[in-house]
This record gives C-alpha cells, structure tokens and sequence, in this order.
C-alpha cells in the first residue's frame, strides 16, 4: 500500500451565520495516499469543496474549523500559521476551482497571473520566469503560448480558460492536487480533454490528484478509490472498482442508479427528498430520513465508519441485511 499523503480525522467545519450553525463537514475522516487518484463524490451541498477548504485553511468567513487533524507529510496543518501555510499554498497543495471565469482575475493578462504565482515562491530572474510560463502554457496545451500570454482571460474559451487555471494550480509542481468539479461549466468534448489532461498531468509529475464531482461517471475514469460524502458525513470509502461493483450504503447504491449508461438500457432512479437543512440535521445517520431501509436504530445514534471488507469502509447500521445493486448487475 502506498504512503499516506493527507490524513483527515474527525474534521468539523462549521458557519456561524445568523440563521444558525451550519455543520457543513461534521466528523469527517478519509486519508489521501503518495501518487493515488482519490474521488471525493456527493451531492451539492455534501461538504466536499468545504472538506478541500479546510485543508487549504481558506475556508470563507463566517467559515471556521472547529475540530479535528489534517496531517499533511506527517505535519498538523492546524497547528501552522498564515505565513507557514501561505508557503504551502501552490507548492504543496494546490487547487483548481469549479469556475474559471471567476477564479481568474479579468484585469490582468495570463502572463501576470502566473507570474505572481512563481514569483510569491521563487526568486527567479524575469527571463527564466517568462521561460517557466511559455513552459507551463505548453504542458497544459495551450498553443501559440508566447502570444496568448499576453492575452486576458475573456479571451479565452472556457476550455482554454480551465487550462490557464491548470497551469496557474501546477506552477510549483505541487505534491497535491484538488480538482473541485473542473469540468462543470464545459462541453461534454471539452470535459473529457480537461480530464485526459489532469490524468497525464497527474501520472507526468506523480501527484496525488482529488478529484471533487457529483458525477459517478467521472469518478469511474478518473479515480482509483472513492469517499462518498452526504450531507457532512463521510457515508463510504472503497476502492473504485469494488464501489462500483459492490456498493454498501444504500447512498452510494442510489447515486450509482442515477448514472445513465450508452452500453445497455437501465431505468435511471431518482434519490427521493433532498439534502437536509445542516443547521438542524436529522438525528442518527443524516440519510435515514430519504432511505428506504432505515429503522429505528437509525434515527437515534449516528453509525461509524467499519471495515466491511478490506479497504472497504462504510457507516450503516443495515450493510448485513440489505443486498444493493452495483453497477455491473
């Protein structure tokens, strides 16, 4: 088994807002190993861009972690100040956000962007800088580099937009990388570009790469090992292949019947209800109010995490009584 890169134990990460205490991750643990692709796959609003904030510590105000380790190369991360951790930020771990065109800034040129990026971290010459740029530009695909770095953001596809945010989020070659649903606001053939490109990336620089998506189809091209979250809890870990074959939570088995297919006809499902209010979720396990298999027990008492088979954790009451359906059935 590889090395562990990132462990997460009991993380709390909650708002204070004026309605209330939104508990957007409440008692999350998972680990992240040297040079995996780990899927971090949920609803929106299940805590998973909230989860890569709080490693990052750039959890928005009125955003604060309340609790729990991030242990980042054996390194509490909650123990570290701004300035230590501002020397992390793009050269240990970095991160690609959803949207590009809000990530990156409309009034400066690509070349500034990335610039600023190298230059925070490096003491570099201007030339070796411009050289390190035209570089990057190159290895995420964007042609005729030494004019479009010129350019400005708008005037750039939002293919070739996502790119730039790659580039900028693989500057200083980081050992970690969040990818927070990089492909949402692409076309389906760019979608599938942005994601070949993040897996070459990825296997060229040995990173580790945590893939965030809501689409179980991406998480079965891109990942080798799966945490499903619901609503701020962690409700399954496993490996890819035995999620997708064996699913134990009956979650993870809905998600799965949602995922449409082009190879045979399958009636899709829809997951009943919606995502609970976090400032007062339900008691017990947070899904039993839309779970078909629930009973009393799981109402009163949240379950835990247990290892059902090997690498195969999950936190059900019901694992034992239930037979789901897996994707290969």
């Amino acid at each position: 088994m590889a090395e562990t890169l990132l462990k997460i134990e009991g993380l709390k990460t909650y708002f204070f807002t004026e309605a209330g205490i939104v508990k957007a991750v409440d008692n999350v643990s998972f680990d992240v190993r040297k040079g995996e692709s780990l899927g971090l796959v949920g609803e929106s609003g299940s805590g998973k861009t909230v989860t890569a904030l709080s490693v990052l510590r750039i959890v928005p105000k009125p955003g604060k972690i309340v609790e729990g380790k991030i242990e980042f190369k054996g390194e509490d991360l909650l123990e570290k100040n701004e300035t230590e951790m501002q020397a992390m930020r793009g050269r240990e771990i970095a991160i690609i956000f959803q949207d590009p065109s809000s990530s990156l800034n409309p009034i400066f040129n690509v070349e500034t962007q990335l610039r600023d990026v190298l230059l925070a971290h490096e003491k570099i010459s201007k030339e070796e800088c411009r050289k390190k740029i035209i570089d990057l530009m190159n290895l995420v695909g964007i042609p005729e580099a030494e004019i479009r770095m010129r350019e400005f953001p708008h005037q750039f596809s939002g293919g070739m937009k996502q790119r730039v945010a790659i580039a900028r989020a693989l500057a200083l070659q980081p050992t970690l990388l969040f990818a927070d649903e990089p492909t949402t606001s692409l076309d389906v053939t760019i979608q599938a570009q942005v994601l070949d490109l993040l897996e070459e990336l990825k296997k060229k620089l040995g990173m580790s790469l945590v893939m965030i998506t809501h689409d179980m189809g991406i998480i079965a091209k891109m990942t080798t090992r799966v945490v499903v979250m619901y609503a701020g809890n962690v409700c399954e870990i496993a490996k890819t292949e035995d999620l997708y074959e064996h699913p134990r939570h009956p979650y993870t088995a809905l998600l799965l019947a949602a995922v449409p297919r082009l190879d045979r006809k399958k009636k899709l499902r829809i997951i009943p209800g919606n995502i609970p209010n976090l400032i007062e979720p339900p008691s017990g396990c947070r899904f039993h109010p839309r779970c078909e298999y629930a009973t009393g027990k799981c109402a009163e008492e949240p379950p835990v995490l247990e290892e059902v088979e090997p690498e195969h954790f999950v936190a059900c009451y019901e694992w034992k009584n239930i037979s789901l359906k897996g994707e290969n059935h």
